[in-house]
């Protein structure tokens, strides 16, 4: 079988524990274009009795996919991480523990970012583009979790950080319902 191009993310982006869902990202890219991703959610079927029938086809292509996607995974992680996973044998109890390990401090990490964000204002007298790149900094890190908000209101929280002599700017870009968009 030819190797996957997309393999390479995985090679080029191994897990290393903070990256966990940049990473689980990659993975599921790589899996649906081989159209084995659902080997993450589903554990496999066990065999059935006999072998002749459409259900033992499937239970060999479902043990397959596991096996190619569990490669996948150990292949593309730290060797530390390899040691602590080896032993699982399919993709979904490898995925269910990382998620343990990983999840909640990826949920902890969201929330104070969030909160960096949503709080942040400018003192006044600051450099406007300093504080500008510090918000596109903190959106694209949310971005980076999965957090994806609309534009407007990207636009509305920048807007709202700023100190009060910048009220008559605020009321103007209101008023003439000004359009923009924050450079990616």
């Amino acid at each position: 079988m030819a190797k996957n191009p997309l393999v390479s993310i995985l090679e080029q982006n191994k897990l290393t524990c903070p990256n966990f869902v940049d990473w689980l990202r990659n993975l599921k890219i790589i899996l649906q274009s081989e159209k084995r991703a659902y080997v993450l959610d589903q554990a496999p079927p066990p065999p059935p009795e006999d072998i002749t029938s459409n259900a033992y086809g499937e239970y060999l292509r479902h043990v397959d996919d596991n096996l190619q996607a569990r490669c996948y995974m150990l292949a593309s992680m730290s060797n530390e991480l390899q040691r602590q996973h080896e032993s699982l044998e399919t993709a979904s109890e490898i995925l269910l523990h990382l998620q343990g390990l990983y999840g909640e401090r990826t949920r902890q990490i969201r929330y104070h970012i969030s909160k960096e964000l949503f709080t942040c204002r400018m003192t006044e007298g600051s450099s406007v583009q300093d504080h500008g790149l510090k918000m596109i900094a903190l959106i694209e890190r949310l971005a980076s979790f999965g957090v994806i908000m609309d534009n407007e209101l990207y636009v509305e929280l920048m807007l709202q950080s700023l100190p009060p002599s910048f009220d008559t700017f605020v009321v103007n870009f209101n008023m003439h319902s000004m359009e923009t968009s924050l450079p990616w």
